[in-house]
């Protein structure tokens, strides 16, 4: 449950549209369905905004869509499953409505659209090797009702494509960096952007790249101001981060 829907739910209750009864028991589901292998958060909508959302890794297929069920019985819509592959995706698509998004390896159970997208959140890439990262950013923050520019591909290496984008980057309210390597392209957009920039690392580069580590290293000493960073290949992370910040 959102807080918009607990707040409609509270004004059924004073027009006299449900009973003490119905808000009761829908209530008492509150605040959490322990299914055994899964302690189901009812009231993270509540608390933060945003309904749960279950990172697939590790879990069967089986164990997924019985967390989506018990999200679902309590009224909630666009449930996150992130870091899944298409077969997880598959069983779950046979048996609820389910959009599988490959590239970010996301799914969404119960998509449905929440109105007009809001805010600018920029999100760009060093190299085309960073873009399932970046994806995952970019659906997360979509779904969660932000209004998203890919700008992918405009690496520290051919500075000019990124210096060619620079409108896109002045009328951004919170911008995404995304890039391995060196990790060298959140210091440059924190450098030319009055928005805060969450740098991603991810893994690509070369054996002294240590899976991340190097980029990693880079954008936390970052001399630009208003950089900060997400952990290794955590696109979820800086997406929802982003939401949070656009919808200030």
């Amino acid at each position: 449950m959102e807080k918009t829907e607990m707040l409609d739910l509270l004004y059924k209750l004073r027009d006299g549209s449900v009973t003490p009864e119905e808000v009761l028991l829908r209530l008492k589901r509150a605040p959490f369905d322990d299914l055994g292998y899964a302690k189901v958060d009812h009231h993270r909508g509540v608390r933060q905004g945003a309904n749960e959302v279950i990172y697939g890794s590790g879990k069967t297929p089986e164990r997924i869509k019985g967390i989506i069920d018990s999200m679902s019985g309590s009224g909630a819509k666009n449930i996150l499953v992130t870091r899944i592959d298409s077969q997880t995706a598959d069983y779950i698509a046979q048996h609820l409505p389910f959009v599988y998004y490959a590239e970010a390896h996301i799914g969404v159970a119960l998509r449905e659209e929440t109105g007009e997208p809001v805010g600018n959140i920029v999100i760009a890439s060093g190299g085309t090797s960073d873009i399932a990262v970046c994806e995952e950013a970019a659906v997360t923050a979509e779904v969660l009702g932000s209004r998203v520019v890919r700008l992918y591909d405009v690496g520290v290496a051919g500075l000019h494509r990124l210096l060619s984008n620079l409108d896109v980057i002045m009328s951004a309210r919170v911008i995404i960096a995304v890039a391995g390597m060196e990790g060298a392209l959140a210091s440059v957009i924190g450098g030319v952007s009055d928005c805060p920039v969450i740098a991603v690392p991810t893994s690509v580069g070369y054996g002294a790249n240590f899976g991340g580590l190097s980029a990693l290293l880079s954008m936390l000493n970052s001399c630009a101001s208003g950089v900060s960073v997400v952990n290794i290949d955590n696109g979820f992370g800086a997406g929802y981060l982003a939401h949070m910040i656009n919808r200030m």
